[in-house]
């Protein structure tokens, strides 16, 4: 397994992270083979979330008996400090441990500062002078936001949605990181499940080596073709690139990247969410969506009066009320 040092914290990485939300979608007894399948290959960064149902459950099942040889990262969406507290206590709790090596605020809209009237990175930076926390991280689906956090000086990571769907301006955001040695964590490395070609995925990634990708895997046979690449990285030849270009062709106008630059919805239809539903539903943990108050929320489409406000605010030129329609049919349809 090939390693980094992981910019400014100085922990020596596998190049092959855990993105550890589809093991919620999977029986407990296999979770816990998946993730220990994981490690014993060398796989030593695992990430999720406080909102990730029992993701941070079934990694302290999984691995809390070798919670020394692993690094774990997690994140919380808390809107005040009162709460992240809560989120940061829970997360030490379910995953047996009592320090998180990156704990990072959760796709906020703005940049959290000392001093803020929030009072969230004063939290945290209190809950690092405790030993729960060793590193402060970020993550974003908003370039802006990203960019400023890495200038900040302020955060030790950023996790960014990295793909071979990703714009140039989004990608300019690696060699950012590096400037300011920010270690950088690439979330949907398959475009949220947009994508099918893992191997052109991982290669066009792995030109990148600074970059962690956290891969979502739920099953061995997920796991042991990353495991396969790492072993002998592929060479970004002809045939992979015809597929990039292909699926690029394909995708670039209609994958939502869920930056919430189209909120608020005159209609308020929960944009970033809906135009991404068929994905989530692919991901995730289906039962949290299929619920009377999502099905209402997926409604609220058809108050759409197409007034244009999400397509004029999206920085990606999307037709965003067509693929809202598109999630709704098949949201309906499930």
């Amino acid at each position: 397994m090939n390693h980094i040092i992981f910019g400014k914290t100085g922990l020596k990485v596998s190049r092959t992270g855990f993105g550890c939300i589809p093991i919620q979608r999977i029986p407990y007894d296999e979770s816990t083979a998946l993730l220990r399948r994981a490690y014993s290959a060398g796989i030593n960064l695992y990430d999720t979330a406080n909102g990730y149902t029992t993701s941070e459950d079934r990694i302290g099942t999984a691995l809390s008996h070798v919670r020394d040889n692993i690094i774990l990262c997690t994140k919380s969406m808390a809107p005040t400090p009162e709460v992240l507290m809560d989120h940061l206590n829970n997360s030490l709790k379910m995953m047996r441990t009592d320090y998180i090596d990156v704990f990072q605020f959760h796709n906020p809209t703005f940049v959290p500062r000392p001093g803020g009237k929030d009072g969230l990175y004063d939290a945290l930076a209190k809950a690092k002078t405790q030993g729960k926390v060793l590193f402060i991280g970020i993550t974003s689906h908003r370039r802006s936001v990203a960019l400023e956090a890495v200038r900040s000086g302020l955060y030790d990571t950023l996790q960014f949605p990295f793909s071979y769907l990703s714009t140039d301006e989004e990608l300019a955001l690696i060699a950012e990181c590096n400037r300011h040695n920010v270690g950088i964590l690439a979330m949907k490395g398959m475009g949220g499940g947009i994508l099918s070609n893992a191997k052109a995925a991982f290669t066009f990634l792995r030109q990148y080596d600074s970059v962690i990708p956290i891969w979502g895997m739920q099953t061995m046979e997920e796991l042991d073709e990353f495991l396969r690449y790492e072993a002998s990285p592929p060479r970004l030849d002809d045939t992979l690139q015809r597929v990039i270009d292909t699926d690029r062709s394909k995708y670039m106008g209609s994958f939502c990247r869920a930056c919430g630059y189209c909120l608020p919805c005159p209609a308020k239809i929960p944009i970033p969410m809906a135009a991404r539903m068929e994905f989530l539903l692919g991901r995730m943990l289906r039962e949290q969506f299929l619920t009377d108050e999502w099905t209402e929320n997926m409604r609220k489409i058809n108050d759409c009066t197409k007034c244009g406000h999400c397509i004029k605010k999206c920085p990606y030129e999307l037709n965003v009320p067509e693929l809202l329609r598109k999630n709704h049919d098949f949201y309906m349809a499930e």
